[in-house]
């Protein structure tokens, strides 16, 4: 089950530029420590950590309207300037679907904008596609991970998530998902269910399978 936003395409810049427009609006300067509590959070969570940063009045209207405006933003920025792709993802991609290995898209993102980010991604990969406003609650509670999975006709504990940042680690975790983590900017500590790697250059189907086997019996993070 693959993340989108950081592992898939290297889109979470876009949104970096959407909500630097925001605090720059206002006169303000976007601080690291806010944007990395940002990366791979859900519309609303990423709102409420603007709104209380920028000390804006948590009205639930004038937050919804905001978090439109982001979206809106962001899937102009996604037309204009494409959506790169991580180093290795397409390539893993396609060994998987030449494989007839069932993938399922998992993202905290609207299901609009993912919409337009599957134009350039491609929706053959996947046999699911989960976003963030279709379930009770997104990254990182398990919800995601959870439908899914039910979506594949598998368990979460059968499925390998891959993802980049700290709060979808935790969602695939709190799934009962092994975890394979290739960290983006932030980085995501090491627990026993996870397995870290720094791209997914070169990986393959043996690698993968390893990979599982390994956090299913427990042997829990090994970088390379």
């Amino acid at each position: 089950m693959w993340d989108m936003d950081g592992t898939l395409v290297d889109s979470e810049k876009l949104w970096d530029v959407a909500i630097n427009e925001f605090y720059a609006r206002r006169g303000r300067v976007l601080a690291p420590e806010i944007r990395d509590a940002t990366v791979g959070g859900s519309a609303e969570g990423v709102i409420r950590i603007v709104f209380e940063d920028l000390g804006l009045d948590p009205d639930p209207e004038h937050m919804a309207e905001v978090a439109d405006w982001i979206h809106d933003y962001v899937g102009e920025l996604f037309t204009t300037t494409g959506l790169p792709w991580c180093p290795g993802a397409r390539e893993l991609l396609d060994i998987l679907l030449a494989a007839d290995v069932p993938m399922a898209l998992v993202t905290n993102t609207r299901r609009a904008l993912t919409e337009n980010a599957l134009n350039s991604i491609g929706r053959h990969y996947f046999s699911a596609t989960v976003c963030g406003d279709e379930v009770p609650e997104g990254k990182p509670a398990p919800d995601i991970y959870l439908r899914a999975a039910d979506l594949l006709g598998l368990a979460a504990t059968e499925c390998l998530a891959i993802e980049d940042s700290v709060t979808g680690t935790a969602a695939a975790e709190a799934a009962g998902c092994p975890v394979l983590v290739v960290p983006n900017e932030v980085a995501v500590p090491a627990t026993a269910g996870r397995h870290q790697v720094s791209s997914l250059t070169d990986l393959g189907i043996p690698q993968l399978r390893q990979i599982y086997a390994d956090l299913r019996l427990g042997f829990g993070e090994r970088s390379a």
